[in-house]
């Protein structure tokens, strides 16, 4: 298979580019077989991205709205919700839940996706077994990986701790976290620390997902990092407190996470809909500081969090639409320059083998955009595309 006429944005590219703005791709069986200029460098025929890679998402959860309703803002009542209704959950019903946002991610493009599971008390949830089943099915289509999300007071219970990690060990997975304003918060998080270095696990940390500019997880977890010489691994998302801390106080922090080596999530869409008042119209956006990360050399995720539950009523897994908003929100132009945000920057928090830049002998798992410059990314025909997986076409969506 031959593509030509193709835009590679920068940060996609393993190869030498030279002058060249366009590019024709041959496409061998599974791998890409050649990348040379393209003749015709005036007229794009589409964009060239890797297949993309979901970050942060909740597939045991969505598609609850209808039952629980809408929390308009209140991330402590969406909790309150979600905590009464997973009473509800049984194998069957998060089966259904968990397939349908499978199929709605792969349909998108996503190659390879992390889910944070409910981990409410020592015992593992009714999901961690379906995951595992859904992970050997999807094998080879969509790259599954789990977090186990507990709040983080519970690892004050050393015993709970301790069966929460070797599950989390046994399946797999990596150890998580909400934290949030918690008390004594170094010391819970040190035992976290812990039990990562005991059982060899990787950390997956919601943190300060709020506005309130006292809240410094990120910090301490920061510092827990260097301090520890932790070398598992440490992804933290939302972060959102540091949107409205004084400029010199959240560059430290930054910084801090720039060296110790941490992966930080945005989630524009949940982030969006959940801070900031609701009796009028928000001026507070409630994302991370993106661009001030990018400038430490810390390049930020995009990922779509929840989708259709009482934390964010609307959306789907096509991360294009949430690189969109993403873009908006933070003021990510140009636009192309920032599509490692849902490609090679996710690729390297999970540790995937091939971290998506694209180069002769790369994997043959792409998506060809119908935006042919920087200016179509965000619209109807950013959003059409062109689904390559192991070197065949999937779908093309319109």
């Amino acid at each position: 298979m031959k593509l030509e006429a193709l835009r590679i944005p920068a940060p996609l590219r393993a190869f030498a580019a030279g002058d060249a703005q366009l590019f024709d791709v041959t496409l061998a069986g599974d791998k890409v077989a050649s990348i040379v200029p393209s003749s015709q460098q005036k007229h794009a025929s589409g964009t060239l991205l890797s297949a993309l890679v979901e970050a942060h998402a909740h597939i045991d959860k969505n598609y609850t709205v209808q039952d629980v309703g809408a929390a308009q803002g209140n991330l402590f009542a969406a909790i309150d919700r979600m905590n009464r209704h997973r009473d509800s959950w049984t194998g069957e019903s998060l089966r259904l839940r968990m397939e349908r946002a499978l199929n709605d991610a792969w349909q998108s493009g996503t190659r390879a996706l992390r889910t944070h599971l409910d981990w409410v008390q020592a015992e593992p949830p009714a999901a961690l077994a379906v995951f595992e089943a859904l992970r050997e099915e999807w094998r080879g289509r969509v790259e599954l990986q789990f977090v186990s999300l507990t709040p983080l007071d519970l690892f004050a219970d050393q015993t709970a701790g301790e069966r929460i990690a070797r599950e989390v060990k046994r399946a797999g997975g990596v150890l998580g976290a909400f934290v949030y304003r918690n008390e004594v918060i170094v010391h819970k998080l040190g035992r976290v620390f812990d039990l990562a270095q005991q059982h060899g696990l990787g950390l997956d940390f919601h943190v300060d997902e709020g506005l309130d500019a006292e809240a410094t997880g990120l910090r301490s977890i920061a510092q827990l990092v260097r301090a520890r010489d932790f070398r598992h691994g440490v992804v933290c998302g939302h972060a959102c407190s540091l949107s409205v801390q004084d400029d010199a106080v959240a560059g430290e922090t930054l910084a801090l996470c720039a060296g110790a080596g941490i992966h930080l999530v945005a989630l524009p869409t949940t982030n969006l809909y959940l801070q900031g008042a609701w009796d009028r119209t928000p001026v507070q956006r409630g994302i991370t500081r993106i661009r001030e990360a990018a400038a430490r050399g810390l390049r930020a995720s995009l990922a779509t969090d929840n989708v259709q539950d009482a934390f964010y009523p609307y959306g789907s897994y096509d991360l294009l639409e949430t690189f969109g908003l993403g873009v908006q929100m933070a003021h990510l132009a140009p636009a192309s320059d920032w599509l490692d945000t849902v490609t090679v920057s996710p690729a390297k928090a999970l540790g995937l083998a091939w971290d998506g830049r694209i180069a002769p002998g790369c994997p043959a798992d792409l998506l060809v955009l119908s935006a042919t410059d920087e200016h179509e990314l965000i619209g109807s025909r950013g959003r059409q595309r062109t689904v390559i997986r192991a070197g065949q076409v999937l779908e093309k969506t319109q």
